[in-house]
């Protein structure tokens, strides 16, 4: 995306007040031949987050909707129908759903972390294209088997790191850090996601509404608490630091394009006594990139919202870049020795923010030796739901329009440093990757 493009569909389009993208899926799609048809795999929370955003990308067509819950299978087809006026074909187990759907081009898998890999590989061995979200699995054998299956069969499989489909982090990359170079030589970075207390309690549910025991067991749950509560468990999930700490670390991979050569963590659990992931956890990845040395910190916390909730920053000698989801979480700093960027703002490259008041002297020590940073800020705003972007890219890919922006072997690349974080925790040592624990 150039800089005309992403400020012709984030300026203009927000100015006029409008949501980005098509109202209606039956009534946008073009011909028979550009419906593709779907199967929706695990409607949970997530899998509806997924739903409401293919909601209003044209010529989708939902064909069939598996989940082991009945209250999840049931609420997601109503709002199937609700969508394209007629009920998806519904089913509990994933083996029946290949074996009698025809016609299939595409499933959508949003199953607990450790059905991701199982689910994704039946697929595509069943000749769908599949989106699957991230991680990829718990296990790194798991993410391995993902890839070895989208090559073996020659399909599409991408994964869901939204942001790398996301306009603003992509014209940050290509323009204000590759061309322009705004950071000058990026030394550290600092990443974060802190999750309030009250966000992270158990999930309770209808005692009314429970699955059968026999059938939680046949799917690899204990109890009904377990499957509501999957992410607490390690059999079941990688805890915070890949539920949401992937989000960030993908990032940092992403930017710098390269997988880093060693991670350091600390975890525990200090508020959370009984889980078995840890609440709290911070790492420091080290990197040899192209543009030399740089260090990065990450921490994931489930016990406070506080310090600005979630965020990626490259702090370079010339400039700081803070990039997030929301517009609000983002923004540039400018070094006040570095060169002047009034070009980029005349240009359109930038947009400069008010200067900060100064400090009055009863603040104290004052707290820059130099002058404060001047901000910046990307023009435009986009107001499309956060994952809409990643699937209308996979989307494309399937109608051969585009090239994956995460396909599966780029996930698992940049993922298999964070498969290390939680042992490196556990063992309380450094871990110096060597190239098989990073290969596919």
């Amino acid at each position: 995306m150039n800089r005309r493009e992403f400020l012709s569909k984030s300026s203009t389009i927000a100015g006029a007040g409008l949501v980005l993208g098509a109202p209606s899926v039956l009534g946008a799609a073009g011909s028979a031949n550009d419906k593709i048809n779907v199967a929706l795999i695990g409607m949970g929370k997530q899998g509806r987050v997924l739903f409401e955003a293919m909601s209003n990308i044209p010529g989708i067509h939902f064909q069939a909707v598996c989940d082991i819950w009945d209250y999840n299978l049931n609420s997601g087809a109503g709002k199937v129908r609700a969508l394209q006026k007629h009920m998806p074909n519904r089913y509990t187990d994933i083996d029946e759903l290949l074996e009698k759907e025809k016609g299939l081009d595409v499933a959508i898998v949003a199953t607990p972390d450790f059905w991701h890999s199982p689910h994704t590989v039946k697929c595509l061995d069943a000749g769908l294209h599949v989106y699957c979200e991230k991680m990829m699995s718990n296990t790194i054998d798991g993410a391995r088997a993902m890839v070895h299956a989208m090559e073996r069969n020659k399909k599409l499989c991408q994964i869901g790191h939204q942001r790398r489909s996301n306009p603003r982090y992509r014209y940050t990359l290509d323009h204000l850090i590759n061309n322009n170079k705004i950071c000058g030589t990026i030394v550290n970075i600092n990443g974060q996601w802190n999750r309030a207390v009250s966000s992270s309690q158990d999930i309770q549910y209808k005692k009314s509404l429970a699955i059968d025991p026999a059938r939680l067991k046949q799917y690899g749950f204990k109890d009904m608490h377990q499957f509501m509560n999957w992410r607490f468990y390690r059999d079941l999930s990688g805890g915070p630091i890949s539920d949401l700490g992937a989000h960030q670390i993908d990032v940092f991979n992403w930017f710098l394009g390269c997988q880093p050569k060693s991670v350091f963590a600390s975890g525990g659990n200090d508020f959370f006594k009984t889980r078995e992931h840890f609440d709290n956890v911070m790492a420091i990845f080290e990197y040899d990139s192209a543009q030399g040395p740089v260090r990065a910190f990450y921490q994931v916390l489930t016990t406070t919202s506080s310090g600005g909730g979630f965020y990626e920053s490259f702090m370079g000698t010339e400039g700081t870049i803070k990039t997030s989801e929301m517009a609000s979480g983002s923004a540039i700093y400018r070094e006040s020795s570095a060169p002047l960027w009034d070009d980029l703002v005349k240009r359109g490259y930038l947009r400069k923010k008010a200067a900060p008041a100064p400090a009055k002297k009863s603040d104290g020590i004052a707290s820059y030796a130099s002058a404060a940073p001047e901000e910046f800020a990307i023009p435009g705003v986009l107001n499309k739901q956060p994952h809409q972007n990643h699937l209308e890219n996979f989307f494309a890919a399937v109608r051969g329009e585009a090239k994956l922006n995460c396909d599966a072997r780029h996930a698992f690349e940049s993922e298999a440093p964070i498969f290390w974080v939680n042992p490196s925790a556990l063992q309380k040592e450094p871990i110096i990757f060597t190239p098989e624990q990073l290969q596919v």
